[in-house]
């Protein structure tokens, strides 16, 4: 199918007003690293965003940016680390897991899709920092949500509700977001060869201290083989990891209190900035799962103390890898190739300890045979029709990636 990059948003206005007499099928993407998430599309034309690039706005003192939606991300981070400033969410780079090149995701796509990395623990998601947009919706209209202040809705947030729709509903042409200050010192403290059971315990506890952990990862042993960094790949054995961040006094005496909480669970290790970032850095880009791109990738989200109970009951059907983020509540699963990817133990096992379950990555027929995202309950699937008939009527903008019926 042919690829159009628009190079302004009244071009990308008028394609979509041309598809939609025609009744064509559009395929929405940023630069094209998150394709193959979702059911296949049957499009008669893909539109990308890539073209539409550039920081529009960008208020450092007020904590404020905004960029058109084909902006790279990496272009983003630059401009705001040479302000001493970061995105707060910390966007994870999906694309080498999926066997797209590292680097070329777009600030758009990153709020389309509502991917947060590490850091969501302490700062919240993409979307909780999303403040406006600019988009297309399926009739080929511009139309403009939010504005440079979170307090500015004063009826449905168009604009966050646009967040995780994966290109569904509305084309973002532009997006406005909040930015934080870089932390001057970052730590980590790892405690090696715990047993998931344990690590969690531990995620869960460091969590619950007044420390402002700002992430907790536990990588099993299999997982933990898979670093490229050395500090934590070599001494062979299951990583914990929880990181604080902040000025460089308060993370020296955090480090130290932290360390002695943690002391009854084993021998704590502290890295500082060069192994901090580096380990962080690479778990951004889930380089633990690019070795095996040909397995089935699931990404459950549960209740933390629940994650290792999680994973023991799918290993009870099926040989099974993970790595547990944001505390143990977001579970990366690499599984074995099936006819239904192990879709339908793994969403009976969430259904019993709660949570939902997406299919991030799997061959195009398995993800054309089953729910790729997890299946909505009755009354939050009228909801989801009633937004698609306001905002695409036609049915156009990426039809059947997320549900069948959207």
């Amino acid at each position: 199918m042919p690829t159009v990059r628009p190079g302004a948003e009244w071009e990308l206005a008028n394609l979509v007003v041309a598809a939609t007499e025609r009744k064509r099928p559009i395929e929405v993407m940023g630069a094209g690293t998150k394709q193959g998430v979702g059911r296949p599309i049957q499009s008669a034309l893909t539109i990308s965003t890539s073209a539409l690039r550039g920081i529009t706005l960008y208020e450092p003192t007020e904590l404020v940016m905004s960029a058109r939606a084909g902006t790279p991300v990496i272009e983003v981070e630059a401009q705001l680390a040479a302000r001493g400033q970061m995105l707060p969410f910390e966007p994870i780079d999906l694309g080498p897991a999926l066997g797209a090149e590292a680097g070329r995701g777009t600030i758009g796509a990153v709020f389309a899709t509502n991917l947060s990395g590490a850091r969501r623990v302490a700062t919240g998601s993409a979307r909780d920092h999303l403040l406006g947009v600019r988009a297309i919706n399926g009739r080929g209209e511009t139309f403009k949500s939010g504005g440079r202040v979170l307090k500015n809705v004063t009826g449905y947030d168009v604009a966050r509700g646009l967040a995780g729709s994966w290109g569904t509903l509305a084309i973002l042409t532009e997006v406005t977001f909040k930015v934080v200050p870089k932390p001057e010192r970052t730590a980590t403290l790892v405690l090696f060869g715990l047993t998931d059971e344990l690590a969690s315990e531990v995620m869960c506890q460091a969590m619950g201290t007044p420390f402002e952990v700002s992430g907790a990862v536990h990588l099993p042993l299999a997982m933990a083989r898979r670093l490229r960094t050395p500090e934590l790949r070599d001494p062979g054995k299951a990583v914990t990891a929880i990181r604080l961040e902040n000025l460089a006094n308060f993370v020296d005496y955090r480090s130290a209190k932290l360390r002695e909480h943690l002391a009854p669970y084993g021998t704590v290790e502290v890295f500082g900035d060069d192994v901090s970032l580096a380990f962080w850095g690479e778990l951004r880009q889930l380089s633990v799962l690019q070795e095996e791109r040909a397995k089935p990738l699931w990404r459950v989200s549960t209740k933390p103390t629940a994650g290792p109970k999680v994973v023991d009951a799918v290993r009870r059907h099926m040989a099974a890898e993970a790595f547990y983020d944001w505390s143990g509540g977001l579970i990366w699963l690499e599984v074995p190739e099936s006819a239904d990817a192990g879709a339908t133990d793994i969403r009976r096992i969430t259904a019993q300890y709660g949570g939902h379950a997406t299919l991030m990555r799997a061959d195009p027929s398995v993800r054309a045979a089953i729910d790729v995202f997890q299946p909505l309950d009755p009354g939050v699937e009228r909801l989801t029709r009633g937004l698609k008939a306001a905002f695409d009527p036609a049915g156009i903008l990426s039809p059947g990636r997320m549900y069948a019926f959207l």
